[in-house]
């Protein structure tokens, strides 16, 4: 379903989409559509030329997936196989946000409850990795990520680490994403749900909608802390994109090519519901570009 026409559109919302310092994207959903597996993608309609013509004004932009079953650049490298024109630096995961907050706390010995992917920001980050139902003592923080291969033996690795002290912090705590075949589950909930019904913890999302995921990607765009309400957070899940940008007064504009339809978005409580409420993002072309 379209979503407003340009001239239905408050003036004050075009001119702060129009005068934008940053632009940051979801995928699954969003721009692109991938298989529950996390395999390939498929662009939506108008996203290609959105991030070119966003590209071609000089303005930084970011694709955060709260996604943690490959690298950074692995996702890149599928964007770009489906058209899109990104750098690998351009692309971010929860995992990009976990390395910078964990970092600037001096953590540096992290249970990886994940997958390659989900522990390669990690590494590369200078953090010492243990694996999910490896031996160790010292774990400062358990992370949880996309994991299903999850099982007993990771589960009793995490609760002991917990119990000894340990921190909980996730990539994402939320149920479901968008994929070319539906609702795909998110592995991090599900894990996150066992261990707190052993130990009691809540974990911690540093993963969208997180401020410490909007701080990160606010800096690697080169902006400053107080840029917030010039940047434009585009997603199709209310409890992640919508949700960030509220919370710390960016530009959410919400599309209707994942989770939610068009009707849907313009029903929810406030703290989710975008400024603007789209069919789908090639209809932000003429707002942004």
């Amino acid at each position: 379903m379209p979503g407003p026409a340009l001239t239905d559109i408050r003036g004050d919302i075009r001119d702060r989409i129009a005068a934008a310092r940053g632009f940051i994207f979801d995928m699954d959903g969003t721009i692109a559509l991938g298989d529950r597996t996390s395999g390939g993608h498929r662009a939506l309609p108008g996203a290609v030329a959105l991030l070119g013509a966003i590209r071609r004004r000089g303005v930084p932009l970011r694709v955060f997936t709260n996604g943690s079953a490959k690298p950074p650049a692995a996702y890149a490298a599928s964007l770009r196989a489906a058209g899109f024109d990104l750098a690998d630096e351009e692309m971010m995961t929860p995992s990009t946000s976990a390395a910078a907050w964990l970092v600037a706390r001096g953590i540096r010995r992290v249970r990886v409850l994940g997958n390659g992917g989900t522990a390669a920001p990690l590494v590369e980050a200078g953090i010492e990795v243990i694996g999910p139902d490896a031996p160790a003592e010292g774990v400062e923080v358990v992370y949880t990520g996309w994991f299903r291969e999850f099982g007993f033996t990771h589960l009793e690795a995490a609760c002991r680490d917990i119990w000894a002290g340990a921190r909980l912090v996730t990539a994402s705590h939320v149920p479901f994403f968008a994929t070319e075949d539906g609702r795909g589950i998110g592995t991090s909930f599900a894990i996150n749900a066992a261990i707190r019904a052993l130990t009691g913890k809540r974990a911690i999302v540093l993963g969208k909608p997180s401020r410490a995921a909007f701080g990160c990607a606010l800096a690697g765009m080169g902006l400053p802390r107080g840029a917030a309400s010039d940047v434009v957070v585009v997603g199709d899940d209310p409890a992640l994109e919508m949700r960030m940008a509220n919370l710390v007064g960016a530009i959410s504009v919400g599309v209707a090519t994942g989770l939610r339809s068009l009707d849907a978005l313009g029903t929810l409580p406030e703290k989710d519901r975008p400024l603007l409420a789209l069919g789908g993002v090639g209809e932000l072309a003429a707002l942004a570009a």
